[in-house]
C-alpha cells in the first residue's frame, strides 16, 4: 500500500518539478525571507535532505551527506538528489513491506524513542507536501501561475 502511495507522491513531484523547468534559473535560486529555506532551490533541496535524514540515516541507518544548497546549482541538480532519494525509499518500502506497523529505534535531538515505519514514511511524505505549497506561493509571489499538482485533480 506504500508503495502506491508513495507512486501518488512522485505524480505530484513530476508535476511540480515540470512546473519549475518554466522558472527562470535567477527565480529558482532567488532567496525571498518570508520562506523558510529561502528560494525554490532551497525547499527543493530541504525535501531531500529531510528524506535523507529520516528515511535513509534513520530507518535504514544508512550514512547521509548534506552539501551546501549552493551545491545544487540547477533544477537537474535537485532531480537527481530526488533520484537518490527514490532509492533509498524503495529500499526502506521493500524491507519494511508488509510489516508498516513495525516500531523502529531512532534518534532525534538526542532523545531515543520508537515509531512506526507508517509514522515515519507518513512524516516524509507531508513534510513534503508542505514545501511544495510553499514553492508554489513562492513562485506566485515571483509573478508565476502554479500548476495543480494534487495527488486528485
Amino acid at each position: 500500500m506504500l508503495k502506491q502511495q508513495y507512486e501518488f507522491v512522485l505524480f505530484s513531484r513530476e508535476t511540480i518539478l515540470d512546473y519549475i523547468k518554466t522558472i527562470s534559473h535567477e527565480d529558482f535560486i532567488c532567496n525571498n525571507s518570508a520562506f523558510g529555506k529561502g528560494s525554490i532551490r532551497n525547499l527543493l533541496v530541504h525535501i531531500c535532505d529531510t528524506y535523507s535524514s529520516w528515511i535513509a540515516e534513520r530507518g535504514l541507518g544508512l550514512p547521509s551527506t548534506y552539501p551546501a544548497f549552493d551545491n545544487y546549482s540547477t533544477l537537474n541538480d535537485c532531480i537527481e538528489y530526488f533520484n537518490r532519494v527514490n532509492l533509498f525509499i524503495d529500499q526502506f518500502l521493500n524491507q519494511f513491506e508488509g510489516n508498516y506497523q513495525k516500531e523502529i529505534q531512532i534518534v532525534r535531538n538526542g532523545t531515543t524513542t520508537k515509531i512506526s515505519v507508517l509514522q515515519l514514511f507518513t512524516h516524509v511524505i507531508t513534510h513534503e507536501f508542505h514545501h511544495k505549497g510553499q514553492i508554489m506561493s513562492l513562485s506566485r509571489i515571483l509573478g508565476y501561475t502554479p500548476v495543480d499538482a494534487d495527488i486528485i485533480r
